[in-house]
């Protein structure tokens, strides 16, 4: 089956959905090919990571060469309400494709709206990675009424498919897509890239000059306000009872908030080792060499990634962390509450080797319970067939 992407948020130096998904597709026997926005509209989350796009063109390359995914960036326009504006050569660049079905990722975007009123040339899938707990503003609540009223009833109209990738009602609730039509088929991880290693964890230590013994918290991701940077910085400020070394992966954003909690950070009477934000293709290390991984604030699909190497999560409690953590794999402390956060991690600086070791076994084995993209990516498939059988049945 020959599949075509269209992902406004595709780079393939980052571990978000379409890498991993459409890596195991194209192996499991598919044709799949990345429609995205041009190198310099990227999707914003990675100018905070200091990618400009410079690189992305090499990136591409790479992984073209090494996944056998064709990737094709279109002209964009900009971005409107934080929503890429691609150019109308999208709709012939994947008529030019031939696809079979057209996978369009994240149902709430401009992109997927238009793909909606375009005229039916292909079957048609889409997905959403929205929460309930992510939609709060009044200007939400009227793009939501306005969607339920009309985009709403095309999706049911033509019984699109919209796989949830959370265990969350959002599509649901807010716009209004009724149930039978949003399978729910989680993220996951990359259990080929993403294992456990003693021997990287040994070398790890050695060239940061980290003590075997020593327990070591890693946090990977932005220091924004959004993800708890600030919040983070003020969990670690005072000294722990028992020894331990933060290792942050992410650079703080140049702006206020941003020089506070560098200053906070740098300030800290604990160890705190500063990483620049790292490729997705180098972060396993990060967790191979870790005691703890821990979230201070939202959901990270990176959760998947630091469970299948072993590692036991921290997070904030809500509806997705309390269920991702209720395996005896992690835990979860009060939301913003630095006095739970500090407590928890003391739990676990605390812990038995042996106690330690269940929580890494429990993480490991629930990644394998079916959080493995080869077993996520013949599901997908499932539906991207089903989506073919109902376009056909439809039009022929």
């Amino acid at each position: 089956m020959k599949i075509v992407y269209v992902d406004d948020t595709f780079h393939p130096a980052y571990g978000y959905q379409s890498n991993p998904l459409a890596k195991f597709q194209q192996a499991q026997g598919n044709e799949v090919v990345i429609v995205t926005v041009d190198k310099d509209h990227l999707y914003p989350v990675y100018k905070a990571f200091g990618d400009n796009g410079e690189s992305v063109e090499q990136s591409d390359e790479i992984y073209q060469k090494t996944t056998g995914v064709k990737v094709i960036r279109v002209k964009t326009k900009g971005y409107y309400m934080h929503r890429a504006w691609v150019s109308r050569d999208i709709f012939r660049i994947v008529r030019e494709q031939h696809p079979d079905v057209v996978f369009v990722h994240c149902v709430e975007t401009l992109t997927a709206m238009r793909f909606l009123l375009h005229r039916k040339e292909w079957s048609l899938m889409f997905d959403s990675h929205m929460l309930s707990m992510a939609s709060e503003s009044m200007f939400v609540g009227l793009f939501e009424a306005f969607y339920r009223a009309f985009f709403r009833r095309i999706i049911e109209k033509n019984n699109y498919y919209v796989i949830r990738t959370q265990d969350d009602d959002y599509v649901n609730t807010h716009l209004g897509i009724k149930k039978e039509l949003t399978p729910f088929i989680s993220f996951g991880t990359d259990t080929i890239l993403f294992s456990p290693s003693s021997e990287a964890r040994a070398q790890f230590r050695k060239e940061n000059g980290i003590s075997e013994t020593e327990f070591v918290v890693v946090y990977t991701g932005k220091l924004t306000e959004a993800k708890g940077g600030k919040f983070l910085a003020e969990t670690f400020r005072q000294k722990f009872e028992v020894p331990l070394t933060l290792v942050c992966v992410g650079t703080p954003p140049d702006n206020d908030y941003g020089r506070e909690v560098k200053k906070l950070l740098e300030e800290s009477e604990n160890r705190v080792i500063m990483f620049p934000t790292q490729k997705y293709m180098e972060l396993a290390k990060f967790y191979q060499m870790a005691d703890l991984s821990i979230f201070p604030k939202q959901c990270s699909m990176s959760f998947y990634d630091v469970q299948a190497c072993g590692l036991p999560v921290l997070s904030e409690d809500n509806n997705v962390n309390r269920d991702r953590c209720s395996h005896q794999n992690g835990d979860n402390f009060k939301a913003g509450n630095v006095k739970d956060f500090r407590t928890k991690i003391t739990k676990f600086t605390s812990m038995s080797k042996e106690k330690w070791g269940e929580y890494s076994r429990n993480a490991r084995a629930f990644i394998e319970s079916g959080y493995d993209y080869a077993d996520i990516a013949r599901q997908y498939t499932e539906y991207l067939n089903k989506s073919v059988e109902r376009y056909e049945e439809k039009n022929f």
